[in-house]
């Protein structure tokens, strides 16, 4: 019997990219509000702000935008020009059409890995915009299962095992995010596999769990089948 009963991918920044939209946004988000505060702080606000409103909004372009509009209020003191609002709005609603780009190695791998595993796509944020993504990308038919959830714990992942036959004992998760793709799995007695991305959100961030026996971390995709191999094998 394999000692993996299922491959589960994280989609934002570990299958395609996602984090530069963001990042580009703020650029333009910074310079609507360059009148009123400098980039820097105005960094520091939007942060903040996002860290408040991920429990009410979720994760996803919906909830950045709003923060966005949130903290040009604050930052202007309920001055901000309609304009620049109506701006915001508009840079939201392009992030919601923007083209996909797959990651280095992402279609040569799922293929690989979809003729010997069961593959899952676990992700979150906005449901539509994930959907979207995922249709796009044209990887949607190699996955057996698509899991768009508001957060990622070790209940959820072993939830999510449990529920399609796969205990979180046999179960990997291939991300980029430390702090959602891989401690929570590794918590629930998985495999958690880290593939860095350089633009990854700060509220991402964690602590590689270094020395845990069921830890790995790869430059990028490319390298998964192998890692793949080595635990089948007890490598």
């Amino acid at each position: 019997m394999p000692r993996l009963s299922t491959i589960a991918f994280d989609a934002d920044d570990t299958l395609w990219h996602n984090e530069r939209f963001f990042r580009l946004t703020q650029d333009r988000f910074a310079a609507l509000l360059a009148d009123f505060a400098a980039p820097d702080h105005l960094e520091e606000r939007l942060l903040a702000a996002e860290r408040r409103n991920v429990g009410r909004y979720g994760f996803g372009v919906k909830g950045f935008t709003l923060s966005m509009i949130e903290t040009a209020l604050e930052v202007t003191e309920d001055r901000v020009p309609g304009r620049v609002i109506r701006d915001l709005i508009s840079a939201g609603q392009e992030m919601l059409s923007h083209p996909i780009e797959l990651l280095p190695h992402a279609r040569e791998t799922v293929e690989r890995l979809a003729d010997t595993h069961p593959l899952l796509l676990i992700t979150k944020g906005d449901l539509l915009d994930q959907e979207r993504k995922l249709a796009q990308s044209g990887l949607g038919e190699l996955f057996t299962g698509v899991e768009i959830v508001s957060q990622k714990t070790a209940p959820v992942y072993a939830g999510i095992f449990a529920r399609l036959g796969h205990p979180a004992e046999g179960a990997m998760m291939v991300g980029n995010s430390l702090k959602s793709d891989v401690l929570p799995v590794i918590a629930a007695g998985g495999w958690g596999v880290h593939v860095p991305h350089d633009l990854t959100w700060a509220l991402e961030h964690d602590v590689a769990p270094e020395g845990e026996a069921r830890f790995r971390q790869i430059a990028d995709l490319g390298a998964l089948a192998t890692i793949v191999s080595e635990i089948e094998t007890g490598g």
